[in-house]
């Protein structure tokens, strides 16, 4: 696991990365910082990454960090989203799970408009 900082306004998550393919090609390009946008409880934003999908999965976990091709997005997940049924956080197409936040990601749930989120090496 490689240790990452996201940093959404001013909240600092910290991170790891696990060893898929997408999640080290994420920790070659960092640091980079991009505009977020939400979809639920979820923050995504482009960044400068392609990469396919290895083990796709159609849900998620509160904490789960993806990688999303369709839009080179990365992807924080903290909760439902506008696909979601009953308890399980659905992306909004399969996404490759990176990593996962090791901080509490439910600071998220108060925040409007994410701003411009950056993502660095950890220690």
């Amino acid at each position: 696991m490689k240790s990452i900082i996201i940093r959404v306004g001013e909240i600092k998550l910290e991170a790891e990365l696990n060893e898929s393919t997408a999640a080290r090609l994420i920790w070659d390009a960092l640091p980079f910082e991009a505009k977020g946008q939400t979809w639920g409880d979820e923050i995504y934003f482009r960044i400068p990454v392609d990469a396919d999908l290895e083990k796709p999965r159609r849900t998620v976990e509160v904490g789960d960090l993806g990688y999303w091709p369709p839009g080179n997005a990365f992807c924080i997940f903290y909760g439902q989203t506008p696909a979601s049924s009953g308890d399980e956080i659905v992306p909004a197409s399969p996404v490759e799970v990176i990593g996962r936040v090791t901080s509490d990601v439910t600071v998220l749930k108060d925040i409007e408009d994410p701003g411009i989120v950056r993502v660095e090496r950890g220690m």
